[in-house]
């Protein structure tokens, strides 16, 4: 910033009543206290009568003097900010300024007023405009004739439901929602393993409605996809129906308000849809995986708008991030290669047992009675099944291990032709007894409503050797 003018500087604007009550005073400041400049932000008649009265339509000069709060009053001395108050402080005013009766006939105190830089929309603005903040992402410029929403349509950034218009304004308030650097590459995004910044990631959550404090646990969802082990290539170009499913946990989940309660799998709740819905358009605008290209699912589903949710933490089963080595206090999120949601109905079972076995009775027939050994599962417990459980003592831990060992199958029963289905395991492992989920595929979470004796579970793909989809979990950091 250039050197400022030796005197006294207010700033102020007429729609603050503590402004005009101080108004009076410019006036005998530009006199005997030397030079004065008065910054008024939204009439050009404040401060009539002094010479140096500026109307600051454009709050360049509110801007790169950092105010926050009018009346605000600089001492300049060198070039140089020496001191400042805001508000009406009679003693502040009467030593910065040097007159000592200054005011003596007005209220000792007055709070001040929001300065006009800081209301809705206009920071990004004064920013882009006088900051040293550069966005690097390639801007697009369309015709003033031209519907912002139908210009994304057009031009195939949306997952075909309406997008927010990434404009700089918006962006630069969706980069207010983290610390990290705009220019940060966060990785290589499948299935274009195209290089994905900070910045990129904001524009897409721009677009799919979230709020500043979602980015976060965005840029983590992000994170998560691009471990090796999650293999978001495949997930993209199998055939099979799955999209990547996203469980918050920790207290960053509760703080921007995720939904782990009634109808959390369902609509209504801004950070669940627009947190999962991110990730998604990251994965397509970024990376590239686009349907009919490389997403090649033969029926797809409707997970892949957005299947995001967090888990609910208000009891004594350890939760998932817990189980997954993170501490208690640490937010996380975990990504599942999920299909859709299959409902578990039992309204009469009263003992663990009963239920569990309802559990891995609905679980066998995850994507087909006679698969076995190569897949994942996602049991999501409502909080009046899980009641069973815990009344019981029964632990998440415990209720894994008996669906583990309930989910022993007699191979003879699902061979291939068994039945009279040519769908099955080979012929060879008859006798045997196999594992219908592959070792550590089953994931438990507890989410819901208070009322309803419902459960779902989600079918996960993955397959023998390095083929699917293994869960990850990602730190969120601010």
């Amino acid at each position: 910033m250039s050197p400022l003018p030796d005197g006294l500087i207010v700033i102020a604007k007429r729609d603050c009543p503590t402004c005009v009550l101080v108004e009076p005073l410019l006036a005998r400041l530009a006199g005997p206290a030397g030079s004065l400049t008065v910054y008024s932000q939204d009439d050009p008649g404040y401060g009539a009568g002094v010479a140096g009265s500026v109307h600051d339509a454009t709050l360049e000069h509110s801007y790169r003097l950092e105010v926050e709060i009018v009346p605000t009053l600089i001492r300049v001395s060198g070039g140089r900010e020496v001191e400042r108050t805001y508000g009406w402080h009679r003693s502040d005013w009467q030593r910065i300024t040097g007159v000592a009766d200054l005011g003596a006939d007005l209220p000792e105190i007055r709070p001040g007023c929001g300065s006009r830089t800081l209301d809705p929309g206009i920071a990004e603005t004064l920013a882009l405009r006088f900051g040293n903040t550069r966005l690097k992402a390639r801007q697009v410029t369309i015709g003033d004739a031209e519907d912002p929403v139908e210009a994304c349509y057009a031009r195939g950034w949306t997952d075909g439901l309406p997008v927010v218009p990434p404009t700089p304004e918006r962006v630069l308030r969706m980069l207010s929602g983290t610390r990290r650097a705009p220019d940060e590459i966060i990785g290589s995004i499948p299935p274009d393993l195209a290089p994905c910044t900070v910045e990129k990631v904001a524009i897409n959550a721009v677009m799919a409605g979230c709020l500043p404090e979602y980015m976060p646990v965005v840029l983590a969802a992000v994170e998560a996809a691009l471990i090796d082990e999650f293999g978001m290539h495949g997930v993209l170009c199998t055939t099979m129906f799955c999209g990547a499913v996203v469980i918050a946990n920790g207290p960053v989940s509760r703080a921007v308000g995720m939904n782990s309660g009634v109808n959390a799998l369902g609509q209504g709740n801004r950070a669940n849809a627009s947190i999962g819905r991110a990730l998604q358009l990251v994965i397509r605008n970024v990376g590239g995986g686009r349907p009919g290209e490389i997403d090649r699912s033969a029926l797809g589903t409707p997970g892949k708008y957005t299947f995001c949710f967090a888990e609910a933490e208000d009891s004594s089963w350890a939760p998932l991030h817990v189980e997954r080595g993170f501490a208690p206090d640490a937010s996380t999120v975990t990504l599942f290669a999920g299909e859709g949601v299959q409902g578990i109905v039992d309204q009469k079972s009263r003992t663990p047992e009963s239920l569990a076995r309802t559990f891995a009775a609905c679980m066998r027939v995850i994507d087909h009675p006679k698969l076995a050994m190569a897949g994942d599962a996602l049991l999501i417990v409502s909080p009046e099944h899980a009641r069973v459980f815990i009344d019981a003592g029964w632990s998440k831990a415990r209720l894994l291990q008996e669906l583990v060992d309930l989910l022993q199958l007699l191979a003879d029963e699902m061979i291939a032709g068994a039945g009279g289905i040519a769908e099955g395991l080979p012929a060879s492992l008859a006798g045997t007894r196999v594992p219908k989920f592959r070792p550590g595929g089953i994931l438990i979470v507890r989410a819901g409503g208070t009322a309803g004796l419902f459960s779902a579970v989600v079918a996960g793909w993955a397959a023998s050797g390095a083929v699917g989809s293994t869960p990850v979990t990602q730190e969120i950091v601010a």
